[in-house]
């Protein structure tokens, strides 16, 4: 089994244990960075995982239940081992309500992204 990103802010307003990673073009990454920044980009790296990444990233109200994102053209046994993958990278997190279980991008992690592939300030 994988960790999870452990991600960290390196902006001037830090919190420990926040965000991780300054942007490729200002600086190269450290070993853990890269490492990090890795294990985030190979749980992407699935066309599947991307989809239902996507489909939950843009779901109204910021969460989707397993049955509305399911219908990615894989059996519900790989939805459910691709998912896995996701929380495990700490990309999602997930709660169970009755029998479906609700994913959401865990807080930060698109802006992690965002940051870490912004281009380089002119």
């Amino acid at each position: 089994m994988s960790k999870s990103i452990e991600l960290r802010d390196v902006s001037s307003d830090s919190r420990p244990g926040q965000l991780c990673c300054a942007p490729l073009s200002r600086a190269a990454l450290n070993e853990d960075d890269a490492e990090q920044a890795a294990e985030m980009f190979k749980a992407l790296g699935d066309p599947v995982r991307l989809r239902l990444f996507s489909n939950i990233a843009s779901s109204q109200g910021g969460e989707a239940c397993v049955c509305d994102i399911q219908d990615v053209g894989v059996s519900q046994p790989t939805v459910s081992h691709h998912l896995k993958k996701l929380r495990e990278a700490g990309l999602l997190e997930s709660e169970r309500r009755g029998s479906w279980v609700y994913y959401r991008v865990s807080p930060g992690v698109l802006g992690v992204m965002a940051r870490l592939l912004a281009p380089a300030a002119s």
